[in-house]
């Protein structure tokens, strides 16, 4: 995400970094001028923000959703999201309210995972004990109905190796990439899934990184232009 912002040429008065968890250096780094706005829907995670203000610009942290943003409509010019999106069952609202609070001609840059993630964890536990995630074909079309312009949509795979496909289960309860699915299964799976995963699990899992940017138009009534994707072979 970093590396494709020197290719886009902007200079942002106001940031949103839009479900931050805890407050990233990295974008005031690169716009000190700018006052960046971290948002997130973990209170915890935003409670790290203070210690930044003795570097940086003062910023703030806000605690709320990303289909509720308590933002005024075109407060700013940038809104960043990084790995937030498929945490929602329907990121399409997120999108209009991203649109809502742009400036005219204001940059969205976000990244997000695609379907063929963990796709041997889904195959060794089911489809129904995965997270679901979204085509990037899909993300492109939301950003046309939120009302965006030049949609760019592009994506890699990465496959991480592992010694055992025990320890892929580890890393995603270390980190909290847990399956936020309504309709998962409640109850515990039991000895029969443990051994079912042990005896099926791969030695590697493969994460499809999806990224995307688009721009808010001058007028309201701009038509939005078509999608563009990029699809990047690993």
């Amino acid at each position: 995400m970093l590396e494709r912002l020197d290719y886009v040429r902007i200079a942002p008065r106001r940031i949103l970094d839009a479900a931050s968890g805890p407050p990233r250096r990295a974008l005031a780094r690169r716009y000190p001028d700018a006052e960046v706005v971290a948002l997130d829907f973990s209170l915890k995670m935003l409670s790290q923000a203070g210690m930044w203000r003795r570097i940086f610009r003062p910023r703030h942290a806000i605690c709320a959703d990303l289909e509720q943003l308590p933002i005024g409509a075109e407060a700013i010019d940038f809104v960043w999201c990084n790995m937030a999106l498929h945490w929602l069952s329907d990121p399409l609202p997120a999108f209009r309210e991203f649109a809502r609070v742009l400036a005219p001609e204001g940059l969205l840059m976000f990244s997000t995972l695609g379907p063929d993630t963990l796709k041997e964890l889904r195959a060794a536990a089911g489809e129904s004990r995965v997270h679901a995630f979204i085509d990037m074909h899909d993300l492109g079309d939301m950003l046309i109905a939120a009302g965006f312009s030049a949609p760019v949509m592009d994506m890699e795979l990465i496959e991480v190796q592992y010694t055992r496909g025990e320890n892929l289960l580890a890393d995603l309860r270390s980190s909290g990439q847990t399956s936020a699915r309504a309709d998962r299964p409640r109850g515990l799976g039991g000895r029969a899934l443990r051994e079912r995963l042990r005896a099926q699990l791969a030695s590697r899992a493969t994460f499809e990184v999806v990224y995307g940017h688009a721009w808010k138009g001058k007028k309201v009534d701009q038509q939005p232009k078509t999608v563009r994707v990029f699809k990047r072979m690993p």
